[in-house]
């Protein structure tokens, strides 16, 4: 059912609340950035039919045959970088786009009138706990000097360092700190996953992988600069970004690597870059994204595609396989579901991933709260130059707890 409300920015609010109700609720919200690649402003999925779930997913066929026994529906849901997986088939789906919403449902009016009943009221985050780093600023230095000298002796090109920060006992209203941090920082893959237990909030930027038609397209993002503090002083730091040797080698390594995990998918002679180095600004930072894209073999299913490319390359360096052996030797902790991907499969063998970034993962029954950052290393980078990154990639989830 296709429905025209006469408000659809109070429509979508409302829908957004009513949904957070329900044990199972996925949102993606693109917040009206200009996407070529995307086709939806707003999905709500709601409740679940039937769901896949695996804690080692090392075969990605027994997560393509769920899709195609529900090809006709969107199935959102997420992999976690050390490959558990979660899907499911809504029993609603809400899609908008500009004043109209369509419907899916056994009955859209009785969802339509139980929206517009919906009071707004101004919920806060009411975060209880205490932030704890996982990693030291001494220890962040050392392996920062190992893994440079791994990058001098030929190991590896690149490698991403991620730092983990958690609390043991926090206490979160996890639809308004979403909320909240979709104001502070809005982004063009913002979402809010929700499943027993489990919640995930996400300001994440970064496409990892869409498929539109016959064609594959991946957007990785390496080169980060704060915002300026007036208008002259924020196009000189795009400048510099644009223009600054070391960001340009992190993003080209990248570039490369994906568009070698793209030809394991790809046509012959199909792989090419359509924008190389391109500056995009975020409410936070000034980033340079890249965008690769290739034909599929008509004979690559969706999850295989995936699988050919994960995790992002992005979050792990180059070689892609060298780099993910020495974050296992030099990380504390598990990365979990940070560098890995959210996003959703459709009915026509399509589908749109985020990277896993700027996200909050909380866990209401053991009170456990997690955020990463991370930054890349190369043999040019400075410890204290990358440190200081990571903690601006930090600032907008600090900004909402503080």
């Amino acid at each position: 059912m296709i429905y025209e409300p006469s408000n659809i920015v109070l429509f979508k609010e409302k829908a957004q609340v009513w949904a957070s109700s329900f044990s199972t609720v996925c949102i993606f919200d693109s917040n009206n950035y200009n996407d070529p690649f995307g086709s939806i402003s707003l999905m709500i999925a709601v409740g679940d039919t039937s769901e896949f779930q695996s804690d080692n997913l090392q075969s990605f066929g027994s997560l393509q045959d769920f899709i195609n026994q529900h090809s006709e529906e969107i199935i959102p849901g997420y992999l976690t970088y050390d490959l558990k997986a979660y899907f499911f088939v809504p029993e609603y789906l809400l899609t908008f786009e500009k004043s109209k919403v369509k419907i899916k449902a056994t009955d859209p009016l009785s969802i339509i009138s139980a929206i517009e009943l919906i009071e707004i009221k101004k919920e806060t985050i009411n975060f209880q706990g205490t932030i704890k780093n996982r990693m030291s600023r001494q220890e962040y230095g050392i392996a920062f000097q190992k893994l440079q000298e791994h990058i001098h002796k030929g190991d590896i090109y690149e490698i991403n360092l991620c730092q983990e920060f958690y609390s043991e006992d926090a206490k979160l209203n996890c639809f308004a700190a979403y909320k909240e941090l979709n104001f502070i920082s809005p982004t063009p893959f913002s979402c809010f996953l929700k499943h027993d237990n489990n919640f995930i909030i996400s300001a994440s930027p970064e496409r990892f992988l869409s498929k539109r038609g016959e064609r594959l397209i991946s957007q990785p993002i390496k080169g980060t600069a704060p915002r300026g503090k007036t208008p002259e002083e924020d196009n000189e730091i795009k400048n510099r970004l644009k223009n600054d040797p070391k960001e340009i080698s992190e993003n080209i390594m990248i570039v490369d690597l994906v568009r070698n995990d793209l030809t394991r998918s790809a046509k012959a002679g199909t792989v090419k870059v359509e924008e190389l180095l391109g500056v995009y600004s975020f409410k936070q930072v000034h980033q340079l994204i890249s965008t690769i894209s290739c034909i599929i073999k008509p004979e690559v299913e969706a999850t295989t595609a995936i699988q050919n490319t994960f995790p992002p390359g992005s979050m792990t360096g180059a070689p892609k396989i060298s780099a993910m052996n020495l974050i296992d030797q030099y990380e504390k902790g598990s990365r979990g579901l940070y560098a890995g991907s959210i996003g959703y499969f459709n009915g026509r063998n399509e589908f749109d991933f985020n990277v896993v970034i700027r996200t909050l993962v909380y866990n209401a029954k053991t009170n456990y709260l997690s955020f990463h950052v991370g930054g890349a290393i190369t043999a040019y980078a400075n410890e204290n130059d990358e440190y200081q990154e990571c903690l601006l990639k930090a600032s907008a989830i600090n900004k909402l707890l503080s």
